[in-house]
């Protein structure tokens, strides 16, 4: 299916190539260097189409893109689209997947939301060359398109912590909701929610997924040192390795945001080749804070924290109980998305993950 809408007409003459590597991000430019342009097209490598929501002078956050052609191929399997399928599209952006969806189920079919005006207005003209025309509506997805409803697919092509209910509200009972579940602690996965009867939805996460985040929940990134100024932490020491909370496994991420709500897990290497790194846990919403140095050779290794929690202790217990669980894996744990909210669980909808 991927192979049935050509990529390259949905790829600006100017972009950014972000390989699928440990290569540096790039700047392509179709006049200037053609071969190397398409080069970047044909491969398995996410273009950055837009920075800063199109503002000049920003701090160069990536806002909109044309996905890697995996990534895509991902979402679309877990789709599982059926011939003639009603589908809404979360986030249009260069109209590539908005293309993929109408060449499978029909234009007529797929309902495609974008925030953006200037990006929805440039996949319109994309879209038009390629010959589909979906509905494309501009406005904030994460309120769906009720008008439109109900939908037996919903793709979500921006990254939410938070699903929105409206997602759940305008599927057909046994209709599949596919998004980047991108939350606060750790990485992103892939959520494959269906709707069931009772006005809630439910899946699992069969896949790493990383996706720019819907503007409505976007964290605004505060600089550590704004949280550290003026702070007089208290100090302890950990036998815990920092490294073994911050790498062990997706599935310990799961735990230990679910478990730790509401905060934000950072790393920062030192640059002098020591080796030495810092594990950073930051709560935007109270300002708390702790950090625990990692250096080699040592026993125990160096816990600060301020504020009204204790973000350490927390995270370590957390992690400990999921070592206690028997380190399950990323593909054990599920989510329910109720009115009421969000809950992660473990194995079973039966066995949720609370403090």
């Amino acid at each position: 299916m991927i192979e049935a809408v050509p990529r390259h007409l949905f790829v600006p003459d100017r972009a950014l190539a972000m390989p699928d590597s440990d290569e540096p991000n790039y700047p392509i430019d179709r006049e200037a260097r053609p071969e190397e342009w398409r080069a970047a097209v044909d491969s398995n490598t996410a273009i950055i189409t837009q920075l800063d929501d199109g503002a000049e002078g920003g701090v160069g956050l990536f806002t909109s893109s044309c996905s890697a052609p995996a990534t895509v191929r991902d979402f679309l399997s877990a789709l599982d689209l059926r011939d003639r399928d009603r589908v809404l599209e979360i986030g249009t952006g260069t109209g590539w997947t908005a293309a993929l969806l109408s060449h499978r189920v029909g234009p007529e079919n797929v309902t495609s939301v974008e925030i953006d005006s200037e990006v929805l207005a440039q996949a319109e003209k994309n879209l038009t060359r390629a010959g589909y025309s979906p509905r494309l509506v501009q406005g904030d997805g994460t309120v769906g398109q009720p008008d439109g409803a109900p939908y037996d697919r919903v793709h979500a092509a921006c990254g939410v912590s938070e699903v929105p209910y409206a997602w759940v509200e305008q599927t057909r009972p046994g209709g599949v909701i596919v998004l980047p579940w991108n939350p606060l602690y750790g990485n992103g996965h892939l959520a494959r929610l269906t709707v069931a009867g009772n006005g809630t939805a439910l899946g699992r996460f069969p896949e790493f997924a990383n996706y720019m985040m819907a503007r409505g929940q976007r964290i605004a990134g505060r600089s550590i040192s704004s949280y550290t100024a003026d702070a007089e932490p208290t100090r302890s020491l950990t036998r815990l390795d920092p490294r073994t909370v911050a790498w062990d496994s997706y599935g310990a991420d799961i735990t230990v945001g679910a478990l730790v709500p509401g905060v934000e897990k950072r790393m920062c290497a030192a640059d002098d080749g020591s080796g030495e790194w810092t594990l950073w846990l930051l709560e935007p919403e109270d300002g708390a804070w702790a950090s625990v140095d990692y250096e080699p050779g040592r026993a125990e290794f160096t816990v600060e924290q301020w504020g009204d929690r204790r973000l350490w202790d927390e995270a370590a217990a957390a992690y400990l109980r999921w070592v206690g669980r028997g380190s399950p894996s990323q593909h054990r744990f599920g989510m329910t998305v109720a009115p009421e909210g969000q809950t992660i669980w473990l194995d079973s909808p039966a066995n949720p993950i609370t403090p």
